[in-house]
C-alpha cells in the first residue's frame, strides 16, 4: 500500500479572485491548506468535483515566458 497523497495540483498556483477557486487545481485556498490531513475520502469527494469547478474559472492566458520571448523575437528578426 502507498502512503502517497494523490493531489490535483498541476504546478499553475494562483486564485481566481472571483471565485476563490485555484486556476490549476480548482481547490480553495483552505482546501489547499488542509489537503495532507483530509482523510483520503474527503479528498476524493473534492477532486470528483474539480472538473465542474474549473469550468466556471474564467481562464487567465498563459504568461509568455523568456524562451518564448526569444524565440518570438528570432523569429520575427529573420534569424
Amino acid at each position: 500500500m502507498s502512503d502517497a497523497i494523490e493531489s490535483p495540483c498541476i504546478l499553475v498556483c494562483s486564485i481566481d479572485m472571483a471565485t476563490g477557486l485555484c486556476h490549476g487545481c480548482g481547490r480553495t485556498r483552505d482546501e489547499i491548506g488542509a489537503w495532507t490531513l483530509m482523510s483520503a475520502d474527503d479528498r476524493r469527494a473534492i477532486m470528483d468535483g474539480l472538473p465542474a469547478r474549473l469550468d466556471t474559472i474564467e481562464k487567465k492566458p498563459r504568461r509568455e515566458t523568456r524562451r518564448q520571448r526569444l524565440a518570438r523575437l528570432r523569429m520575427e528578426g529573420g534569424d
